[in-house]
């Protein structure tokens, strides 16, 4: 891996860490939320990482975190279950934290909000940049599918193998996000989600010419946890906009980072529909 790619690695990883928690406490589906400490070491990794799926990178940031406290042990990692040689699931991280054992569940999205849903829904407002994926799908899998595994029979099996007691284990999430509500909108109250977790704004490619005096950057998937930076290399209106096409016609709405006539900055997705 060369420099560059370090560098832009840390910085994933810096933005994963300053990504705030998506809610506290105990205040959606009663899922108590955990996530380590930050810590300041460099995230190393020898091998390619553009090939790799945020989702994965993401665990692998979560584990590098523990390692890195002084009162935790790792016992496994993305610990397959399986049921007469067919996989049934899979436990996301197993640790021991002051010798509590924990069952912990990494997640990390990108959601946006959807004026035309329920409005007495506060959740079901929340959906994927393709609207391929949905808050409240994910929670239902958390809470339904995700955990309860823990408790099947080849899960207990699997574990006490391991030399821990079910019994004793603390299920927690860490599920972070990345939030961003229609483009020159109020800010749709957020409860009970964490309104340090608005990003930006979203619009349909429609508008784009409202944004021809601004530059351009359009970040890979893996970018899309950065924080937004200045010094890179910025693109012309037109060239973004042949770039931004292409996403629209497959059908998938780019994240892109803007750089404003005042040179502020802001992140947006520009929907394809």
């Amino acid at each position: 891996m060369n420099s560059h790619d370090k560098e832009i690695l840390q910085e994933m990883f810096n933005g994963y860490q300053g990504t705030p928690l998506l809610w506290k406490d105990k205040k959606v589906f009663n899922m108590e939320q955990y996530v380590p400490d930050s810590t300041s070491k460099l995230f190393i990794r020898d091998k390619e990482f553009n090939s790799i799926r945020l989702g994965n990178l993401v665990e692998k940031f979560v584990s590098f975190q523990i390692q890195n406290l002084s009162n935790a042990e790792i016992i496994a990692e993305n610990l397959q279950i399986n049921k007469e040689k067919e996989t049934t699931g899979e436990l996301d991280l197993l640790f021991l934290l002051e010798q509590q054992p924990i069952h912990l569940e990494i997640i990390y999205k990108f959601y946006l909000f959807d004026s035309n849903a329920d409005p007495n829904d506060s959740l079901g407002h929340w959906i994927g940049p393709n609207r391929k994926d949905s808050l409240i799908y994910k929670l239902n899998k958390l809470k339904n599918r995700q955990l309860p595994l823990l408790f099947k029979p080849e899960a207990i099996s699997a574990i006490k193998s391991l030399g821990i007691d079910v019994a004793k284990i603390k299920q927690l999430t860490c599920f972070k996000a990345q939030l961003f509500v229609p483009y020159k909108s109020n800010a749709e109250k957020l409860k009970p989600l964490n309104e340090q977790c608005l990003t930006g704004e979203y619009f349909n490619y429609n508008l784009i010419e409202s944004l021809k005096n601004c530059q351009f950057y359009i970040p890979t998937k893996l970018e899309w946890l950065c924080k937004i930076r200045s010094n890179i290399k910025w693109l012309d209106f037109n060239t973004a906009h042949a770039k931004i096409k292409k996403f629209i016609n497959e059908n998938r709405s780019p994240l892109i980072w803007v750089k404003q006539e005042n040179n502020s900055l802001q992140k947006y997705f520009v929907t394809w529909w």
